[in-house]
């Protein structure tokens, strides 16, 4: 057995579309501007186009429309992917992570995820590294029990 908590799983179901509900918004841990980090991710390939910013009404339309939106730090607007570009990201699924401070929003991407033309914010952008390795010897880490 796991010395975790069990996570929240938070339903819409009933939920009005006009606010976040709160059982959702009681568990974000905002950063000092009132955003959480949303990491977007192809549903499909596991594959990481980008991250994002979201606000809870950033979070309440993307949970409610079936599209992503993000908050714009720079703009101090939102803006909801693909209305310019076309390259619409379409919500699969939304999760929190264990601290309530980001979000996975897994989507299907149509076209380039990055500003730049690119597949993801990611492509070409690599850094050296020196790379570990686990020793065939060394144990896999056990679950506390």
């Amino acid at each position: 057995m796991s010395s975790q908590p069990e996570s929240p799983n938070v339903s819409l179901a009933g939920a009005g579309s006009e606010v976040l509900p709160s059982a959702i918004a009681d568990l974000l841990k905002r950063d000092a501007a009132g955003l959480v980090a949303a990491i977007i991710q192809q549903h499909d390939t596991a594959e990481v186009l980008m991250l994002g910013w979201m606000d809870d009404e950033a979070l309440r339309r993307t949970l409610f429309s079936g599209r992503v939106t993000f908050y714009s730090r720079s703009r101090q607007e939102y803006w909801r992917k693909g209305d310019t570009s076309g390259h619409v990201q379409w919500v699969k699924s939304v999760a929190l992570d264990c601290d309530g401070d980001a979000l996975l929003i897994q989507v299907d991407q149509v076209g380039a995820a990055c500003h730049t033309g690119t597949r993801t914010c990611f492509d070409g952008r690599s850094v050296d590294v020196v790379v570990g390795n686990r020793a065939e010897d060394e144990p896999l880490a056990k679950e506390n029990k």
